[in-house]
């Protein structure tokens, strides 16, 4: 079916992009501003989701963050 290869192929964008529609209806509801915000949502959602599905991994590399502020911010040097 052509509905089961777009899931198998693009899961994680459909994904991101309907929990960005869901969560950005909320923000729909009271003017242009909040639209702007659900836009905002909504493309965030589907970055998030086409990283998964291109297997980039985590935005930030959170490993590397928290040694560089173990590094400046040690309480007793």
């Amino acid at each position: 079916m052509h509905w089961k290869e777009m899931w198998e192929n693009h899961s994680g964008k459909i994904i991101g992009s309907l929990s960005g529609i869901i969560l950005g209806i909320v923000y729909l509801i009271s003017g242009f501003w909040d639209m702007l915000f659900f836009a905002l949502v909504v493309f965030i959602g589907y970055t998030f989701g086409k990283r998964k599905d291109l297997q980039q991994g985590s935005l930030f590399h959170w490993r590397e963050i928290v040694q560089w502020l173990s590094k400046q911010w040690r309480p007793f040097k």
